[in-house]
């Protein structure tokens, strides 16, 4: 019996023996679509090339792609548990080409994959087609008899990758799992029996918007089969969960909860859905994923809540998803060693996230049963939508969580009214509200492709130099002006320009694009470069983004590109940092630190990455004195490219989420006797760590839970700060009148006289106030019965009235207090009301905010005291004047 790890690596070995590219997973998260979170489909990382729009080396290849369905109508969360064979997290093992073989030959491979390579009794296997498609009906006829090849209409069997673009028929291949004399036709695609184990689909239409379809001048292949599927077939399993994907995981819950086989029968949903959502989460983590609120983030942070909520119902106490993690990371790490690269921050990370869910889920359980308690009383069986997203927003209870405890107490949830209240908190908190360089109106698709078809550009695109000279002289094949193409621009003009070739550095891994110059001399034209923009999805075109400065440009002229050198070796010290804090921060703070963001500007520079707390300014000032050490060492910068399995092997720290090519660059820190530093890195880098100068931090902080944030300068940027610095310290010398080195200890003399001189003034102050008092006193009177006082008090604030209020409390035993002062020019009022008269109606809060009104300000409180400021200080005496009436017409 073969393992899930044989029979993929059979998959893989089998296609790469009949010509195919291997290709390895693409990450998990979706950067390509914007309308996918993350890759579903082993065809996701291909969809340019199917649509034209990307050329690769290679015209077949075979995958085993990392898939999530968690959303829209891939949604299987509910179902993931109770079902035998529905996960968030799969494998999708696929072969495809592009315009290379097409239904013969995949239809060959398929069957002889699974009966030769694999060895399934070939008696059980059922075929579909599409109701039409003949030609797939004669080529299964080589292989099976025509009474097992059925076909079926459109839902089935016909495949779309959206409403316009490439489509075409699809054939499935069914295993029946069932006692073979009970095998019927009718089954097929009806009863569980029969598993849906292959999808082959033939890409040989293009349809348009009106739905006519055109045949494909090279039609392709794209086929998918997944990998728990054909894994419970082949160890005779009758659910995916008792396959060895997830037995180990299975096996380590049973262990850590020391529960007997019939305490894990009793409890087989939560030990499925542990298992499920931990490798989810463990594969999303090691991809770059970080536990948030919004997208991709959000369905991690989701799965492991869920995970969580699961494993304290079936008797964990204490963290234990790093624990089950660890199973998936020695069973599949050989096939995706990322999970063995990233076991530190992996196993942190969920840690952590259970750490802090435990409290908020005993805050949100408890207010979750008292809605669904008042809800009973009412009759009522669903939940509002709006009551769902604050269990959400204020007690960070996922829907999907809340859905659940939903239904196990005979509850639904209003999920229009959810979706409509999740709306209208992202449009009133200003979510989405960005731009972005889109390709609007497929300008930049026609024009790449013009320039292609003409000859005018490559099939890889732009030639780019950007690691070589600063300058270089080019031809400009195309302007764009207001999104639309141009054949000239002139002085004023904003423009977008593509050149055959450029210097230019084009904004990538956290690094900001070059700025510089255009000219043509003949023209004595001059363009600023303000911008360098790739336009999404789109390979091989670069614009430059600037104005005209003066002259006149035109399709054809010759163009001198010049970088800004300088800004640029500002950039590339800040880069080379980047890498060396990030080492430094792995060193003391642990194998966890991560990557998880930055921003390389010529003027500063940000790093995010993971860690769960604020790091100390000792430890600070620590990692600064290293950091400046290891530039002071002088290491070289030793850039290679190599292949990348070869440089993940021999240590590089790649970033992942990031897709890479099978070729990658490194950069080394170091030399061949000793390695400081070693990454996957496609920037700008100094030749030699003392380049950078110096090093220091500006400031650090959290960005989102479990990622913290640090922002530095070097070079030139630190020198000023430096300079800036010290003529602080001289300006203040001056002024203190000492020396530079006794600036800190007469600042702090004169912080404590201030001190002092501070409670002396404030004793001063209170004693003034008590001397007041008896004053103040005689002007209490009678309305309806109260004694009431109220008067304008001279040096006092909003301690000294709260004071004085509790001596006439004290004194009088009952009455109403409203006094006020005027502060920096602005009027103070704080009301007071005894308790006797509270049990009559009056309130100090209602009183105060009327008052205030007068003074055109506001304010409120508790029933016995309230404090309001305002704007008008010279109406104060005629706001106190209002209170009687206000007690008056309040007493009961």
């Amino acid at each position: 019996m073969k393992t899930s790890n044989e029979i993929r690596e059979a998959f893989l070995s089998y296609f790469a023996k009949a010509n195919h590219e291997r290709v390895e997973s693409a990450p998990l998260p979706q950067k390509d679509n914007p309308t996918l979170l993350f890759n579903n489909a082993g065809m996701n990382q291909f969809a340019n090339v199917f649509l034209g729009l990307d050329k690769r080396p290679y015209s077949r290849a075979a995958t085993s792609q990392k898939c999530m369905r968690v959303a829209g109508k891939h949604n299987d969360l509910e179902n993931v548990g109770p079902s035998p064979r529905h996960h968030t997290f799969f494998e999708m093992l696929g072969n495809f080409s592009f315009g290379d073989y097409f239904k013969k030959d995949a239809i060959k491979y398929a069957w002889e994959f699974l009966t030769k390579e694999l060895g399934l009794d070939v008696e059980r296997l059922w075929i579909s087609i599409y109701t039409d498609d003949d030609e797939a009906f004669e080529l299964w006829k080589e292989h099976v008899p025509a009474d097992r090849i059925l076909r079926f209409g459109k839902e089935e069997n016909f495949w779309e990758m959206g409403d316009v673009g490439p489509c075409g028929p699809c054939s499935e291949i069914h295993y029946y799992l069932g006692d073979i004399e009970d095998m019927v036709p009718e089954g097929v695609n009806v009863e569980d029996d029969y598993l849906e184990i292959w999808n082959l689909v033939f890409m040989q239409f293009e349809k348009d918007a009106t739905g006519e379809m055109t045949p494909l001048p090279r039609p392709s292949i794209d086929t998918g089969m997944g990998l728990e599927r054909i894994t419970q077939v082949i160890q005779g399993k009758t659910n995916n969960y008792d396959t060895d994907l997830f037995t180990p995981a299975m096996d380590m819950v049973q262990e850590l909860l020391r529960h007997s086989d019939e305490d894990r029968a009793e409890n087989l949903v939560g030990y499925r859905v542990i298992a499920d959502h931990v490798r989810a989460a463990t594969f999303m983590i090691a991809d770059g994923v970080r536990p948030g609120n919004d997208g991709a983030d959000y369905v991690l942070r989701m799965v492991m809540r869920r995970a969580a909520r699961f494993g304290r119902e079936i008797g964990f106490t204490e963290p234990f998803m790093a624990q089950v993690a660890h199973a998936y990371i020695q069973h599949m790490g050989e096939a995706y060693p990322e999970i063995i690269q990233k076991a530190d921050n992996i196993k942190y990370t969920l840690t952590q996230e259970e750490e802090k869910f435990e409290g908020v889920l005993d805050r949100a359980t408890v207010h979750l049963e008292r809605i669904l308690n008042d809800l009973r009383e009412k009759d009522v069986a669903q939940i509002p939508g709006d009551t769902a997203f604050d269990l959400l927003q204020t007690y960070g209870l996922p829907i999907e969580i809340t859905r659940d405890v939903a239904q196990e107490h005979n509850f639904t949830i209003d999920e229009e009214g959810y979706i409509a209240a999740r709306a209208a908190h992202k449009l009133a908190s200003g979510a989405g509200a960005f731009q972005s360089y889109e390709t609007e109106g497929n300008v930049y698709i026609t024009l790449v492709n013009d320039l292609k078809e003409d000859g005018k550009l490559p099939a890889e695109g732009v030639h780019q130099e950007q690691y070589g000279e600063p300058r270089m002289e080019s031809q400009i094949l195309a302007l764009v002006k207001e999104g639309e193409r141009s054949d000239i621009a002139r002085e004023g003009d904003k423009v977008e320009i593509v050149t055959a070739a450029t210097p230019f550095y084009v904004e990538s891994g956290g690094q900001t694009s070059d700025k510089g110059t255009m000219s043509v001399a003949t023209k004595g034209a001059q363009i600023r470069v303000e911008d360098m923009v790739k336009p999404k999805g789109i390979d091989g075109l670069i614009m430059h983004v600037g104005t005209v400065l003066q002259g006149e440009i035109e399709i054809g002229d010759t163009v001198m590109l010049r970088v800004d050198n300088q800004r640029r070796n500002d950039i590339r010290r800040n880069h080379t940092a980047t890498h060396i804090l990030h080492e430094e921060l792995r060193r003391h703070l642990g194998k966890h630190v991560t990557q998880a963001g930055s921003l390389v500007a010529p003027d500063r520079l940000r790093f995010d990455f993971t860690h769960g707390e604020a790091v100390g300014s000792e430890m600070m000032a620590t990692i600064e004195k290293d950091i400046n050490e290891a530039i002071g060492a002088n290491y070289p910068i030793v850039i290679e490219s190599m292949d990348k399995n070869q440089a993940i092997e021999n240590g590089a720290m790649a970033l992942f989420g990031e897709k890479y090519g099978d070729t990658v660059r490194t950069v080394k820190i170091g030399d061949n006797k000793s390695t400081y530093s070693f990454e996957l890195c496609g920037g700008l880098h100094v030749t030699e760590t003392n380049d950078i100068n110096q090093f220091i931090f500006l400031n650090e902080g959290s960005v989102s839970a479990g990622v913290r944030r640090v922002e530095a300068i070097t070079g030139r940027a630190a020198r000023e700060y430096v300079t800036e610095k010290l003529a602080l310290i001289n300006r203040l010398s001056g002024t203190l009148n000492v020396k530079s080195d006794e600036v800190e200890g007469r600042l702090e003399a004169l912080i404590n006289e201030n001190r002092d001189l501070k409670k002396e003034l404030d004793a001063v102050k209170k004693e003034s106030l008590v001397g007041q008092l008896d004053s103040v006193l005689e002007q209490v009177t009678q309305v309806a019965g109260v004694n009431l006082l109220t008067a304008v008090v001279d040096g006092a604030d909003s301690d000294g009235l709260r004071d004085l209020t509790d001596r006439f409390r004290d004194k009088a035993g009952s009455g109403v207090a409203v006094l006020g002062t005027v502060n920096d020019g602005r009027p103070l009022l704080v009301a007071a009301v005894t308790k006797d008269l509270i049990d009559r109606g009056l309130h100090a809060g209602n009183i105060i905010r009327e008052v205030a009104k007068v003074v055109g300000g506001g304010g409120g409180g508790r029933p016995n005291l309230a404090q309001a400021g305002g704007k008008d200080a010279d109406k104060l005496p005629e706001a106190l004047a209002i209170v009687p009436g206000l007690i008056e017409s309040n007493i009961q």
